[in-house]
């Protein structure tokens, strides 16, 4: 059956699915498809693997044709797939989470609050440019995470996994929001489930972990930043649209919180979404700013890539997907 890959991933997966014995056409270029050229490339098309910087909706489905029948997302998030109409046509979406994908971007996730804490992209800074000249008692003090408090606004498997080693590694304070309690959280880690603005109003480090939904877009804005201590640290390596940039900026500004780090941004890839701002984000030594790539380990991506691969095999050959985005 015909397949075709948006963009060149870890061949792993693609050899599966040529193993398989299906026809794979791999976009050659390192770069998001032109709109026009995926149009043409998915007719006639069983399949497709897509990327999260794919926007895949019934344009899509309607060149590809009465064929295609599943949609194989190279992402844990699904939000650049229009899920309904997918429905009406009776095409299968899956996404590619995973304890690999997880833990990678946990690992991101804690490495952004030990930076912060530490000022590590500052001092690194520093160094480089010829600024040190002696040691001084005063230099570049940062902040303790040992017995701080960790607040997890979304406390699913990658917030669960950052938790382990901020409570484990630095006897960190656990509080989590989320829509459902998490007991395993609670029992092994003696977290607390508060609302979201006693969650605000308490953490030293809070970490972003919710699905980009309507009702998550600008979960984070004015009045959250205005509840936040002004020690307090922002970490988001969910989706960017979370975080209200504008707002986020005044907060910086207005010395509301100590810092903010992100993997991801409001119009990515863009930066900054508003350029007559002449791209202030990128201005603050109390921002670190990562190009989306807290789950870019060779093992995640080798994971996701034979997880998209097995979610079409399985389909194509008329059974169940493994990972249904839903």
């Amino acid at each position: 059956m015909k397949i075709f890959v948006t963009r060149k991933i870890h061949e792993s997966g693609i050899n599966m699915l040529r193993k398989a014995g299906h026809k794979v056409t791999v976009y050659p270029k390192d770069e998001i498809i032109p709109r026009t050229k995926l149009l043409k490339a998915v007719k006639g098309c069983d399949a497709i693997l897509s990327l999260l910087t794919d926007k895949i909706n019934d344009e899509i489905f309607a060149a590809a044709g009465p064929k295609l029948i599943i949609v194989a997302n190279f992402a844990v998030g699904f939000d650049n797939i229009d899920l309904e109409a997918a429905k009406k046509r009776n095409i299968t979406i899956t996404n590619t989470p995973s304890d690999k994908v997880n833990e990678s971007v946990a690992e991101h996730t804690f490495a952004l609050m030990l930076a912060l804490a530490r000022r590590i992209t500052e001092a690194d800074d520093f160094a480089k440019h010829g600024k040190y000249t002696g040691w001084s008692p005063t230099l570049l003090t940062g902040t303790d995470m040992h017995n701080k408090t960790m607040g997890l606004i979304g406390a699913g498997r990658i917030g669960s996994m950052a938790a382990f080693r901020g409570v484990k590694g630095f006897n960190m304070k656990l509080i989590y929001s989320d829509l459902k309690a998490n007991k395993t959280l609670e029992k092994e880690l003696g977290a607390k489930k508060v609302s979201q603005a006693n969650l605000l109003k308490t953490a030293d480090f809070i970490s972003l972990h919710v699905p980009l939904f309507p009702s998550t877009r600008h979960l984070i804005s004015t009045s959250e930043f205005k509840l936040m201590k002004p020690t307090a640290f922002l970490v988001n390596t969910s989706r960017g649209p979370v975080v209200d940039e504008k707002a986020l900026l005044k907060a910086l500004k207005n010395k509301q919180i100590a810092g903010a780090a992100l993997d991801v941004f409001e119009c990515e890839p863009a930066i900054d979404c508003d350029l007559r701002d002449n791209l202030e984000l990128k201005k603050f030594s109390n921002v670190i700013l990562t190009p989306h790539i807290a789950s870019a380990t060779q093992e995640a991506r080798r994971d996701m890539s034979e997880i998209a691969a097995k979610n079409i095999i399985a389909v194509l050959k008329g059974g169940k997907p493994l990972t249904a985005a839903k």
